[in-house]
């Protein structure tokens, strides 16, 4: 994920806002994606500028991917933005050992702030048994 961030730098630099906030960062995203599962045994990862322009998107659709293309989305906007936060991923499952979704956010202030664009509000997040955080290393 960290090389489809890092690919996804100079289009978001060129063509994305530069935001302050997570809620802000959440919301302009959220009005571009459209949930897709990925293909029949295929982990598709795609980088911003494939995921937001419908040329590139594998589905020929503007913002169709899954929750690990939504992540890979918003942590490449943080690295362009002023956010104030340390970003992280929480990877969730049914069992500790099969992740089944992923999602990122921002502790700010003492709070943890979720971006996840499966959800339909901002720093809402779903019950699992099993989750894990870990920190993102701005690139």
């Amino acid at each position: 994920m960290r090389l489809q961030i890092g690919e996804g730098l100079p289009y978001a630099i060129a063509n994305c806002p530069t935001f302050t906030n997570a809620a802000e960062l959440f919301y302009w995203l959220k009005i571009r994606v459209k949930y897709k599962h990925d293909p029949h045994n295929i982990e598709l990862l795609q980088t911003l500028p494939t995921l937001l322009n419908a040329d590139q998107n594998y589905w020929r659709t503007s913002g169709a991917g899954d929750c690990d293309c939504f992540v890979i989305a918003a942590l490449t906007l943080y690295n362009t933005s002023k956010i104030k936060g340390k970003a992280w991923i929480k990877l969730a499952g049914r069992s500790k050992d099969y992740p089944v979704h992923i999602w990122c956010g921002v502790d700010q202030n003492g709070e943890e702030l979720a971006i996840d664009l499966t959800e339909p509000k901002f720093n809402t997040e779903r019950e699992y048994p099993y989750i894990q955080k870990i920190y993102f290393k701005p690139i």
